[in-house]
């Protein structure tokens, strides 16, 4: 108890000095914490922006190349009529009971196309884009919206030339694809999707690219700048803002309308320059033929033919007065190469034959009896379309053209029936127009010129295989 007053007092002793330590610990630290004091409104926030310059470098941008660019490349808009198939409109009684059912429906797509010769008003685009339709109309960059004249379209290369009224056009210069090196850097311009024009950039991922199925005749650039639907018929250009290309296709397993993966297509424009000059000048494209039917390469060929490689096409009939036979083909040759470029098979012969105009110098690179040599053929032009007449009685009334590439692609071979005029002997015989004939009784044939060659000595009884749909049949003509 004695030792109480003085604990009491070590209690107060301790209260003091900790209140006046705790006073100097907060003066000392808190003035310090507030010495810039928090402002008493918010500031508005300020935009980012990038520097227009690192380091005393200009940044590098795409906004001036294609401000000359954008307002070459247009949207194309299309109009066809469709007759409804509807079977209760043959019905007299269902028409007047519904009189405004409708017989046909608009069908309208979008795609794109690029203005190349200001002063003509002359414009490239697919022909895919504008196939089958009745009216085009094309927007310009800066809204307006003026009526096309169709020019032509050559469906084998997928290339159609319009013409819009010339005024105050800006077109874009051609380059020169052939320059083009894998690496190069692309930007595609068209209009995806129906959403506005839009501008994409990649690098060349290929050049001469083949082999995709009904495509045509194909020597495409591949590229990673997205391709989507409605980018066909827009523009592949260089950095310096030039032409290089006709975008037309993009890959993609699940459909395109699926989306872009980095796998587009376009046409060189060299080749679409090609097509457009003839299609100005006569409004057809003639194409250059050897005049040789071919087949693959087999290993068991091959070896029979002494090769060391299953590489090339064997020349199987060679047609009298054709460029093949100018230049001393023969059947049994093996053609392995083409100015340059390797033949894989039949069909990258006939794929580098198409892309070829009239009059052109070829290469050959040939293997016969074991020996390399070269041949040099001057192509000669390639049928258009043969009357039936022409070849046979029993074919009066029927037209035959060369199989579109797109359906050899797809896997057929053969001639197409063009028309059929109605109540001829061909159209007795059951003959339609889009009637496919992939072999005859009078000889087997690959194309056009071998159709014609096989009825030198008319068969006494005329029988034609043909495909009509998804159906095969045999069809006898009387």
């Amino acid at each position: 108890m004695s030792r109480s007053p003085r604990f009491l007092l070590l209690l107060v002793l301790v209260a003091v000095l900790g209140g006046v330590a705790g006073s100097f610990v907060r003066d000392g630290v808190a003035p310090a914490a507030l010495a810039t004091p928090a402002p008493a409104t918010v500031p508005a926030a300020t935009t980012a922006a990038l520097p227009r310059a690192v380091d005393g470098q200009p940044l590098p941008s795409l906004a001036p190349m294609l401000e000359t660019v954008t307002p070459a490349v247009v949207s194309v808009q299309t109009r066809q009529r469709v007759r409804v198939r509807n079977p209760f409109l043959d019905d007299p009684f269902f028409r007047r009971m519904f009189p405004h059912v409708p017989r046909e429906r608009i069908e309208q797509s979008l795609g794109s196309g690029v203005i190349v010769d200001a002063r003509r008003g002359l414009v490239l685009t697919n022909h895919h884009v504008i196939e089958g339709a009745d009216e085009v109309t094309v927007t310009l960059h800066d809204g307006r919206v003026l009526d096309a004249e169709f020019v032509g379209s050559d469906p084998d290369t997928d290339v159609a030339v319009m013409k819009i009224p010339a005024g105050d056009l800006q077109a874009i210069p051609l380059a020169d694809s052939s320059s083009l090196r894998v690496g190069d850097f692309v930007v595609a311009v068209g209009n995806p999707f129906g959403i506005g024009q839009t501008v994409t950039s990649g690098i060349v991922s290929a050049v001469g690219r083949s082999g995709l199925r009904g495509l045509g005749y194909q020597d495409f650039i591949q590229t990673d700048a997205s391709i989507n639907p409605g980018n066909s018929g827009g523009a592949l250009v260089s950095l310096d803002g030039r032409l290089v290309g006709i975008n037309t296709a993009s890959f993609n397993p699940r459909g395109s309308m699926a989306g872009n993966i980095g796998l587009g297509f376009a046409i060189p424009a060299n080749l679409a320059r090609s097509v457009m000059d003839q299609l100005v000048a006569t409004g057809e494209v003639r194409r250059g033929t050897l005049g040789i039917d071919t087949q693959d390469l087999d290993a068991r060929l091959a070896r029979a033919l002494g090769l060391e490689h299953v590489r090339g096409t064997v020349v199987t009939r060679v047609h009298a007065g054709s460029a093949g036979a100018r230049a001393g083909l023969r059947p049994g040759d093996v053609i392995t190469a083409a100015n340059g470029s390797p033949i894989q098979d039949r069909d990258s012969l006939r794929n580098f034959e198409g892309l070829q105009p009239i009059g052109s110098e070829v290469r050959l690179d040939v293997h016969r009896d074991g020996q390399a040599l070269q041949v040099v053929a001057t192509l000669l032009e390639q049928p258009g379309a043969i009357a039936g007449a022409d070849l046979d009685p029993r074919l009066a009334g029927a037209t035959f053209a060369e199989l579109p590439e797109r359906l050899r692609q797809a896997g057929l071979s053969g001639v197409l029936v063009e028309a059929v005029e109605p109540d001829s002997r061909a159209a007795r015989s059951g003959l339609r127009a889009g009637d496919v004939v992939t072999a005859t009784s009078a000889g087997g044939f690959a194309d056009l010129g071998g159709f014609r060659t096989g009825f030198t000595q008319s068969p006494a009884q005329l029988v034609l295989q043909i495909v009509r749909g998804n159906r095969r049949g045999v069809l006898p003509m009387r």
